[in-house]
């Protein structure tokens, strides 16, 4: 049996009619950036998000890039994020000059640790002049989390590092839209609760375009005028440029494709929901969850519908390359998210951090194995999965 990482097929066929009338409308208009269909897209976000902005850019990435940009975050700064995520999380804060400072994950929740987070300010940062200052003598002016897989970060934790010290918290939530946290006080989504959110809705996300798109919310109108201009090389009245910005539109069609697909976004999450409950079932009754790690769910009792989205299933094992080589050579798909720790990276080699320095997120680049899971998925494909598994670790 052949079984994909992910198979988009049929979710278009039960949407295709809806699609392509969308994407002939446009079509039919000429109104290719910046029309009616990312305007009734961003509003539909907003409200799907509870934030009275959303800002429709060109990727995940340049919502991060943009957002970045728009902060005037730049040369002498320093941006604490994770140091196990995609490249752009890194990538992005050194685009616009400033430093990545990277921080450990929890080796349960993949995320980045609020232990370690708060040892490290305690340990290495100090204030000068009122403003908190690394042993590099950078200004640490945000911190980036990112919500892993689908699940939130600590964001309670967070946010009280972020008031204690004075920082801007951006959220990269690429992977997470949807995603409920039990906020203090309440219930929050993804993306909502620092001072901007970032999406991306390459095609793989939970909800996914045709191509690359991406946006960002946040509940400052002022910041968010100044993300709309950003968008569009830093221009407000034509031709007239405030600041450097970039081509970061979100144009029509994707807008169009996305505002069909939304309001299924939830049943989706669900049912990815539902085809990890039964992963982890199946391989606790073959005895499997005494050989690989599964993934946790730590926000489960707090009653929240998206508590987790199950972006990706990943599992971990001290032989995950010879466990995936297995599962290849009997049709089964899988990925490695991700075979490097940002510090590892030929890239960041000029940070001088060092093997080591970040043993739970080198830990998690050798072991992490993401199995399929998509919301089609048949729990026949699911079942012969789990049976693979089982034959490797007789």
């Amino acid at each position: 049996m052949r079984v994909p990482l992910l198979d988009l097929s049929e979710q278009y066929r039960a949407l295709s009619e809806e699609i392509r009338a969308a994407t002939d409308e446009v079509l039919a208009s000429q109104r290719f950036i910046l029309g009616p269909k990312l305007a009734e897209f961003e509003k539909a976000i907003a409200d799907y998000c509870h934030v009275p902005h959303a800002v429709g850019v060109s990727s995940g990435t340049d919502a991060l890039l943009a957002v970045l940009m728009a902060l005037e975050i730049g040369l002498g700064d320093a941006v604490i994020t994770t140091a196990y995520s995609f490249f752009a999380t890194g990538g992005c804060i050194s685009r616009v000059g400033a430093t990545p400072v990277f921080i450990d994950i929890d080796p349960e929740t993949y995320n980045i640790s609020a232990s370690a987070l708060k040892r490290y300010l305690d340990k290495d940062c100090h204030r000068v002049e009122g403003k908190l200052v690394n042993e590099n003598r950078q200004t640490i002016c945000a911190l980036v989390p990112v919500h892993l897989f689908g699940l939130c970060c600590e964001m309670n934790e967070m946010l009280a590092v972020a008031r204690e010290h004075d920082l801007l918290l951006i959220e990269d939530a690429a992977q997470a839209i949807g995603a409920d946290y039990p906020l203090d006080g309440g219930s929050a989504k993804a993306g909502t609760m620092g001072d901007a959110g970032c999406f991306s809705f390459y095609p793989s996300k939970n909800l996914g375009a045709a191509g690359d798109a991406g946006l960002v919310v946040c509940r400052n109108e002022q910041f968010a005028d100044r993300l709309r201009i950003c968008r569009q090389h830093g221009m407000e009245a034509r031709y007239q440029h405030r600041f450097i910005g970039g081509n970061f539109r979100l144009d029509e069609l994707q807008a169009a494709i996305l505002n069909v697909k939304l309001p299924h976004l939830d049943r989706w999450s669900a049912a990815r929901r539902d085809a990890a409950k039964f992963y982890t079932n199946e391989f606790r009754r073959a005895g499997l969850d005494e050989k690989i790690k599964l993934p946790v769910q730590p926000y489960a009792e707090s009653k929240l519908a998206n508590h987790h989205i199950y972006h990706q299933y990943v599992i971990r094992s001290p032989r995950r390359d010879e466990l995936r080589e297995h599962f290849t050579g009997r049709e089964i798909e899988t990925a490695i998210y991700y075979p490097l720790a940002l510090h590892e990276q030929p890239f960041f080699e000029y940070l001088g951090y060092k093997r080591g320095d970040f043993p739970e997120a080198e830990r998690a680049a050798r072991e992490s194995l993401a199995l399929p899971i998509y919301p089609e998925i048949s729990r026949e494909a699911q079942q012969y999965v789990v049976k693979c598994a089982a034959e490797f670790f007789e």
